[in-house]
């Protein structure tokens, strides 16, 4: 089955370009194009798209305002969003990632890495830029008292999804982290979700930031 893609963004030749490059791919199907964040929130609730490619300037309604709007309407299935920018300021990435964005991308990402993106979103994982990455953790890395509660919920989290969530916020895949635990993927898989589950978290990009704001993971450390 194709994935389903809403592209929103302003610049008419952007949103071509894109489209050109996604219908090479089979699995891949571009449904509707819009041309600010309102627009593409109202067409992501009408067609129900498995993902939201989405720029962050926009007239009328910017993309975080949109993926806000989009995650505060508790759609069944929610549509995961990947937002596309050139700009990689904190505010920017900051902004998408608390408004419920599943992905942040730089606009000048390569064809196979934007596609690649496009799946692994659409699977449920979350992704991050490596220059995106590197800004989340440094910003983390600032704070010489990250704030540590004693119990923020993890308690009811086995030794293992203590170990998987720390894994998870160092950027591991999930194949990777079962190469270091000696497990198999599909056991990663499981102890990700109860993690997620167990902490009220939406995805994986919320589980790292809750890693490091709690002092579960302190940036710099082994």
């Amino acid at each position: 089955m194709s994935i389903r893609i809403l592209i929103a963004d302003d610049q008419e030749l952007v949103r071509t370009g894109l489209r050109l490059v996604l219908q090479a791919y089979d699995d891949l199907d571009v449904i509707a194009e819009a041309g600010d964040g309102q627009e593409a929130r109202d067409l992501a609730e009408k067609l129900r798209p498995d993902v939201v490619l989405m720029d962050v300037r926009m007239p009328r309604m910017d993309g975080i305002e949109a993926v806000a709007l989009l995650t505060a309407a508790h759609l069944d299935p929610p549509p995961r969003v990947l937002m596309l920018t050139t700009f990689d300021l904190d505010e920017y990435v900051f902004g998408a990632l608390r408004a419920g964005a599943a992905g942040f991308l730089l606009k000048d990402a390569s064809r196979e890495r934007l596609v690649d993106a496009i799946r692994v979103v659409n699977a449920g994982e979350a992704l991050l830029s490596p220059s995106v990455t590197r800004r989340l953790i440094e910003e983390f890395a600032k704070r010489r008292d990250p704030l540590r509660i004693s119990d923020p919920g993890t308690t009811a989290l086995t030794p293992r999804e203590r170990e998987t969530l720390g894994l998870v916020a160092r950027g591991l895949s999930n194949i990777e982290i079962a190469q270091r635990l000696f497990v198999t993927e599909a056991t990663v898989k499981s102890h990700v979700s109860s993690v997620l589950t167990k902490l009220g978290l939406r995805d994986r990009v919320q589980a790292v930031v809750f890693a490091y704001e709690h002092g579960l993971v302190v940036a710099g450390e082994p």
